[in-house]
């Protein structure tokens, strides 16, 4: 299995408004990391930047806008996935993971594409993602009602991994955390 653990940073909690700052994670295949990356990228020039979000990933807006161009992360971005599937075989794409990603990151990174003028977001991944925090619900339904919630960090010490909290909302850190509960849950099947 081809997979495309990933985490981002935003400007805000809308993908048709804000922008991306921070895209981490790793491809891995078979279980293997085969790559990594942690892209600083300066959000779409259109892309409303809300305070609260920065504060949440402890940047400002001078540092995010001196971050690389999108188009440029994009090229390296594309670059990379090109060493690992086909953009043009149907059958060679990447599981796209991560944590609550099916209702937030995905749209982020296929907008993201779209900004930057490329409709291939669906020739490199499939359309079904996994979400780890619904992986988490099913494994966890028995102790939920005595969490206090359902965040990844909470999620990760329930499952008895270590969490660094100076460590937390960068995405990079965050994107392990997701991988080591992902390999937490499915590793025992």
């Amino acid at each position: 299995m081809k997979a495309f653990f990933f985490d981002l940073e935003t400007t805000g909690l809308k993908f048709w408004k804000n922008g991306i700052h921070q895209m981490s994670g790793c491809i891995e295949v078979d279980g293997t990391v085969k790559e990594t990356f942690n892209y600083k990228v300066a959000p779409n020039p259109a892309a409303e930047i809300e305070d609260e979000a920065l504060k949440v990933g402890n940047v400002t807006r001078e540092q995010i806008l001196a971050y690389p161009p999108m188009k440029d992360i994009h090229g390296k971005l594309t670059d990379m996935l090109s060493k690992h599937c086909d953009k043009f075989d149907k059958t060679d794409k990447l599981f796209l993971i991560g944590y609550n990603n099916a209702s937030f990151d995905n749209d982020f990174l296929r907008a993201f594409f779209k900004q930057c003028n490329d409709n291939y977001f669906g020739s490199w991944f499939w359309s079904s993602s996994i979400d780890v925090m619904v992986l988490a619900s099913e494994a966890l339904k028995n102790k939920r009602h005595t969490m206090i919630d359902f965040k990844l960090k909470t999620v990760a010490r329930e499952l008895g991994i270590a969490v660094d909290e100076g460590k937390l909302h960068d995405a990079a850190y965050d994107i392990e955390l997701t991988r080591q509960i992902y390999h937490t849950l499915t590793d025992k099947k």
